[in-house]
């Protein structure tokens, strides 16, 4: 997976492989975070389709100030393998 995605995303993507992102129930997950952005977390990338789906999000992504997008603007085979989508962190730094 992780050779996959790595001759189809942008090398300003750092990819690392974790032991656990929470998603045992929808495996295998990925995630996508940027200084600033929202965060994206996706369970059950499981084929070439999917590979491809989160190669053209990563894109979409980058382009993106702030990475918010609506299920309707990822690629059709993410819509329903989105875990989260959390906010981009506050810049004060505060809860």
């Amino acid at each position: 997976m992780r050779a996959a995605l790595a001759a189809r995303v942008s090398k300003r993507f750092a990819l690392r492989a974790v032991e656990c992102m929470a998603g045992c129930d929808r495996p295998i997950s990925v995630g996508l975070q940027g200084p600033g952005k929202t965060q994206y977390l996706f369970g059950e990338i499981e084929t070439e389709a999917d590979i491809e789906a989160i190669s053209v999000f990563a894109q979409q992504y980058l382009t993106n100030e702030t990475g918010w997008s609506k299920a309707s603007d990822r690629p059709k085979e993410l819509r329903n393998k989105t875990l989260a989508r959390l906010p981009a962190p506050r810049s004060e730094g505060k809860l």
